[in-house]
């Protein structure tokens, strides 16, 4: 059943995000920017973590999960190291989402042999 769950939130913020783009003139990026902008200001509010423990990997997946971690860096890293930790808790908790994603990105390339268009 945590699967079932983790799909349909997953599909169903995809599916928000979607209705957004082709709603509104908001540019994909935006949209991007949107999402992570939500799950840092729900982490922030304290309703991210419920939500997060009921909807599992489909609430952390997408951009909006990337948002809280983003919030939960930056929250632990004031605690630890004081004003500081402003700046350096968002680079701590996203660093391996990105690096992977970067890693991953690249080795698909190797494997595919994308092809450039103009």
């Amino acid at each position: 059943m945590n699967y079932v769950i983790a799909f349909l939130i997953g599909g169903l913020i995809c599916v928000l995000s979607q209705i957004l783009m082709d709603t509104t003139k908001l540019l994909p990026g935006r949209v991007m920017v949107i999402l992570v902008c939500t799950g840092v200001i729900l982490g922030a509010l304290g309703l991210y973590e419920p939500f997060l423990e009921f909807a599992g990997g489909g609430a952390s997946v997408p951009l909006t999960g990337f948002g809280y971690n983003l919030w939960k860096g930056i929250k632990e890293s004031i605690t630890e190291d004081g004003f500081i930790g402003l700046f350096r808790g968002g680079f701590k908790m996203a660093a391996v989402g990105t690096s992977a994603a970067l890693i991953f990105s690249y080795l698909a390339s190797l494997i595919f042999q994308p092809k450039m268009t103009k």
